[in-house]
């Protein structure tokens, strides 16, 4: 079993029934390709464009890889996301298993990431290894870390978004928050007064790590093939890892 993620990249996971190939033919004949983002989820996606988020920012780099624009379908709700018109979700999760509800196609995973631990500084649990009956826990509801600390009869409060268990955490109302790293980062870039320290990525955790993916709703061949040699060259001449630096976020490797 795979994590539950934020709400943002949940929204990977929400499309279902079978749709005809789009071909890389098609794209270059229309001219664009088109993203599925949430309109209001910074850093991920904004339809406001102050700033608009590092999944639009890699979508437009893509786009300019294959020689096309890119055309944003805004969506909120999963009803939304099997009507759009897009091409493309970025921040999938690149695991068959996650994706065995869906029909999105995975392209070669282009960064690693989980869930890490988010505590004030100088205070608070270092590691998940450090976690007993007596630290209280942020975490988002209905996340595998909120599963997988239950189970560890560790003192949890449930969320429904990453950033108000992090205010939280600001506020001293709880020991720690189980975040992504993404979520954290960008946290930190927004309040540097009273950044949160974040812990590394616990290995050992295998539910709580996964790579990361562009979710391709109905490709053919060719276009899966050039994704990919465009996340490669993105990603050789360091323009992945620049997107995702603006708004604070470190990239790991995929594993």
């Amino acid at each position: 079993m795979k994590p539950s993620v934020p709400i943002a990249l949940a929204l990977a996971l929400m499309l279902a029934g079978p749709a005809e190939a789009r071909s890389l033919d098609a794209i270059h004949s229309i001219g664009s390709i088109g993203l599925c983002a949430h309109p209001n989820s910074l850093p991920f996606a904004s339809k406001t464009e102050d700033p608009p988020g590092f999944q639009i920012e890699l979508g437009r780099a893509l786009a300019q890889e294959l020689g096309v624009s890119l055309k944003l379908d805004w969506i909120i709700t999963q009803f939304q996301m099997r009507s759009a018109d897009c091409d493309i979700v970025m921040d999938t999760i690149a695991d068959p298993e996650a994706q065995g509800e869906t029909n999105l196609k995975l392209s070669k995973p282009y960064y690693h990431t989980g869930v890490a631990l988010a505590a004030a500084a100088g205070r608070g649990p270092g590691s998940f290894k450090d976690l007993d009956d007596h630290t209280k826990v942020g975490v988002q509801v209905g996340s595998m870390a909120a599963m997988t600390l239950g189970q560890r009869h560790v003192p949890i409060s449930t969320f429904g978004f990453e950033i108000d268990s992090l205010e939280a955490v600001n506020n001293h109302e709880i020991d720690a928050a189980a975040v992504t790293p993404t979520m954290a980062g960008y946290f930190n870039l927004t309040h540097p007064q009273n950044p949160v320290r974040i812990s590394s990525l616990d290995e050992s955790e295998t539910n709580l790590n996964w790579n990361v993916a562009v979710g391709m709703v109905r490709p053919d061949d060719k276009l899966r093939n050039a994704i990919n040699d465009a996340l490669d060259h993105l990603r050789a001449n360091g323009t992945i890892e620049r997107i995702y630096a603006r708004y604070g976020i470190v990239l790991q490797s995929p594993k």
